[in-house]
This record gives C-alpha cells, sequence and structure tokens, in this order.
C-alpha cells in the first residue's frame, strides 16, 4: 500500500467524486479571485473619482461650465458624474419648458439623479452575489468529498481481514483534503464580500449625500431665477 501523504498524492488517488468536488472548489476558488482583484480596483478608482469630483464640484464653479467640462471630456463618466449629468440635464430641460413650476423642476431632476443612483449602486454590487454564494457553500461542498471519501474508505476496509491505521489513514486524508480546498475557497470570499459591502456602503452613502446636497442647491437656483 502506497502511504505517500504528499496533497498532489492524496489528490490524484482519491475517487472520482472526490476529485470533482475539489475540481469544483478550485475553479470557484480560481474565478472568486479573479473577482476580488476586479471588484478591488474598480472600488479604488471609484473612490478616487468621487474624490475629484467632489473637489471640483465644491470649488464654486459655475454649475453650467462643469456641465459642459464634464459632457465634452473622452474620459468615460463614472458615478457622481454620471448623477450630477442625469439631474442638469433633467433640471435645463424642464426649465426650457414654459409654465413648468420650480418645485416640478426640481423633483423632476431628483428622479432622474435617483434613477442614475440606482444604475451605479447596482453596477457596484456586481459579482458580490458570487461571492456570498462561494463563502456560504464552499464548506458544505467540501464537507460533502471528505464524507464521501470517508464513506469509500470504510468499505474498503469491509473486506479486509485486520483493520490497521495505515490502511485507513490515506482515504482519510484524501478526503479531507477536499474539506481543506473548501475553506480555502470560502474565507477569501466571505472576507472579501464583507469587505466590499462595507466600502460599497460607504460609496452609496457619499453619492446619496451629494444627490441631496445637490437637490438643494437646484431648489435655490430654481427659485431665484
Amino acid at each position: 500500500m502506497n502511504n505517500d501523504l504528499s496533497i498532489l498524492h492524496l489528490i490524484a488517488e482519491a475517487s472520482l467524486v472526490v476529485q470533482l468536488v475539489m475540481f469544483i472548489l478550485l475553479v470557484a476558488s480560481v474565478i472568486s479571485w479573479t473577482f476580488i482583484f476586479n471588484k478591488r480596483k474598480e472600488l479604488q478608482l471609484a473612490f478616487q473619482h468621487t474624490e475629484q469630483f467632489e473637489t471640483k464640484f465644491w470649488s464654486g464653479g459655475d454649475l453650467a461650465s462643469l456641465y459642459q467640462e464634464i459632457t465634452e471630456t473622452e474620459v468615460p463618466l463614472q458615478g457622481l458624474e454620471k448623477i450630477f449629468i442625469a439631474g442638469y440635464k433633467e433640471f435645463s430641460r424642464m426649465h426650457n419648458v414654459a409654465g413648468v413650476q420650480a418645485n416640478e423642476k426640481v423633483a423632476n431632476a431628483q428622479r432622474a439623479m435617483q434613477i442614475e443612483l440606482s444604475r451605479e449602486i447596482d453596477k457596484l454590487d456586481e459579482s458580490l452575489p458570487f461571492l456570498a454564494t462561494v463563502g456560504s457553500t464552499s464548506p458544505y461542498v467540501g464537507l460533502f468529498g471528505t464524507v464521501w471519501g470517508i464513506m469509500n474508505s470504510f468499505r474498503s476496509l469491509s473486506a479486509a481481514k485486520q483493520a490497521t491505521l495505515a490502511q485507513v489513514a490515506p482515504g482519510i486524508a484524501e478526503a479531507l483534503v477536499a474539506t481543506a480546498i473548501g475553506l480555502f475557497a470560502a474565507i477569501p470570499a466571505v472576507v472579501a464580500y464583507n469587505r466590499f459591502t462595507t466600502r460599497i456602503e460607504r460609496l452609496t452613502a457619499r453619492y446619496e449625500l451629494f444627490t441631496e446636497e445637490f437637490v438643494v442647491l437646484l431648489q435655490r437656483q430654481a427659485y431665484t431665477a
């Protein structure tokens, strides 16, 4: 009997079902890490764009000039820029319509910003459900592989005349590898999910705060025009 307990040997000698479980978990882990790196970069850029836009917005410049500057740029718009464009564009359109009350102009602009805000939040939430699924299910998938492997080990002992620890140890060890891989896939996914959720909530709060502050400015402009 080969008592090599190295990880690669245990994986190679595992049953087909256990190997399939390990493969699924490894694929889930690779996809999770891809999402983690991409989401981390995306959120870093989102915070940077937010800081830059807020600095530009509160610098005291004219809103019309800022709108023109943003719409003419060739750089793809993100986050607060899109919310600002949606609100100011709708406000300007309603402002040029005769007979529209000031409160209606502001209300339409606010609704346009809320729609764009929802789109931005949905964009930020992409891939988080997958991380949550991997984090919550991977340990159980790994446990299934472990239980299956241990069952096979004890079934093989039923045909042996004398059962020893040396006979059952390799089978149990290869089965436990499935649980280890499950935890390897789940832990980073859970940590990343919690981290990203917190950062997205902070960013969403800043978006909502800007929307409310911008509405106040539009109200002031609507009633003084």
